[in-house]
């Protein structure tokens, strides 16, 4: 098997976690006293944990997040079918949230990150961005709309190894620039409108079919897209992300591909107001 499998290094991370500071701006209290606190490790692999950082490093081998386990663990247990959060069962969850957080700092600083795939990348942007959203939600919970919090996309509020991310840093600098549109459709941005929240981790194994999916969930969920032959009433993410759908032919010729309607190229657009409302 090409990959190593993630158990092992889950369990030596929610116990390293604790002496490690995962985010550096106004994190939850709570939360964040227990990463700062430096405590004895109860761990059964109590010995293992105190291995060198040099040596923990080295654990860190090709593949190793791939099938981010933690966020998966969460996801399915926190968010629905349907793609709606529980963002209250998910705050309780919070530091476990935060351990992943720290285990995608801990590769994105290994030198090992830059052999991994492509698909493998794109996974790990897309569960960092969904991830990071779901964090800045926590910090500020109980809240009604992301739009609650000042500048959301634009504050730097992660730290994967020695530099810091913003959701719009994930979004426009990394994500978009991998030339794949239906990235649009995995990333969250905690609203009603947004595409919904699958309730699994993006893995490179399972990536291709997971971007399809997304894509085709969205395209034929009338709360987001009302989509027939001559009428297209599509989702904002359609305009103001407009060129990325275009880099292989027109708008329509990319929802033909996933739509369960084939449109004509005559097709009158409009778009749906977008609801910021949360998603859960």
């Amino acid at each position: 098997m090409k990959y190593l499998i993630l158990t092992t290094f889950v369990i030596i991370l929610s116990a390293c976690a604790r002496t490690k500071k995962v985010v550096e701006h106004k994190p939850n209290p709570v939360v964040q006293s227990e990463i700062d606190t430096k405590k004895e490790i109860d761990s059964p692999l109590q010995k293992e944990t105190e291995v060198a950082d040099n040596g923990f490093h080295q654990k860190l081998t090709k593949g190793v997040i791939t099938t981010h386990q933690l966020w998966d663990e969460l996801l399915v247990k926190h968010v629905s079918e349907n793609g709606n959060v529980n963002y209250k069962s998910f705050k309780i969850e919070h530091k476990k949230l935060l351990d992943y957080i720290y285990a995608l700092s801990l590769f994105y600083a290994n030198d090992a990150f830059n052999t991994i795939s492509n698909d493998e990348k794109l996974a790990f942007w897309i569960n960092a961005y969904n991830a990071f959203t779901i964090d800045l939600i926590l910090r500020q919970y109980p809240l009604k709309s992301i739009k609650d919090i000042k500048k959301p996309w634009e504050q730097r509020l992660w730290k994967l190894g020695e530099k810091e991310f913003s959701l719009n840093d994930i979004e426009h600098e990394i994500l978009r620039k991998m030339d794949e549109p239906r990235i649009h459709f995995t990333i969250v941005c905690a609203s009603v409108s947004c595409p919904k929240l699958l309730n699994e981790a993006y893995t490179a194994e399972n990536l291709e079919a997971q971007l399809t999916k997304a894509t085709k969930g969205f395209l034929s969920d009338s709360t987001k897209n009302n989509i027939s032959k001559d009428s297209l009433e599509l989702s904002k993410i359609f305009q103001w992300f407009a060129k990325d759908f275009k880099q292989n032919g027109s708008l329509v010729d990319f929802l033909n591909q996933y739509s369960d309607v084939q449109i004509s190229a005559k097709a009158k657009k409009s778009y749906k107001s977008y609801n910021w409302d949360l998603n859960e």
